[in-house]
């Protein structure tokens, strides 16, 4: 069983990393960073409970709090781009040194 689960934690981690390099709206690559840490979570959660050790289970909790605290910047981060530029592309980044703007 732990194939499967390792298998599919490769899939979801692929689609991660290609939403992530080839999309330039940055809530698409929120979501592929999401993806990214969901894959890892699947991961030590099917390793932890193949060899029966709580480790990969607490791993997981800190990683979904991570995530959730990340999910509150990105949300902040989301609102102040699009009220200073109105566009969500990532090119909007470059924006952020600028102090003339």
């Amino acid at each position: 069983m732990l194939k499967a689960y390792m298998i599919l934690s490769i899939i979801l981690f692929s689609i991660g990393v290609i939403g992530l390099i080839s999309r330039r709206n940055i809530i698409v690559i929120y979501m592929s960073i999401e993806l990214l840490l969901n894959a890892v979570n699947l991961s030590l959660i099917a390793i932890s409970g193949d060899i029966g050790n709580a480790s990969g289970h607490v791993m997981s909790l800190m990683i979904i709090a991570i995530a959730a605290s990340e999910a509150a910047l990105f949300m902040s981060l989301f609102v102040v781009l699009f009220r200073k530029k109105g566009s969500l592309d990532a090119n909007i980044f470059d924006i952020l040194g600028n102090k003339d703007d």
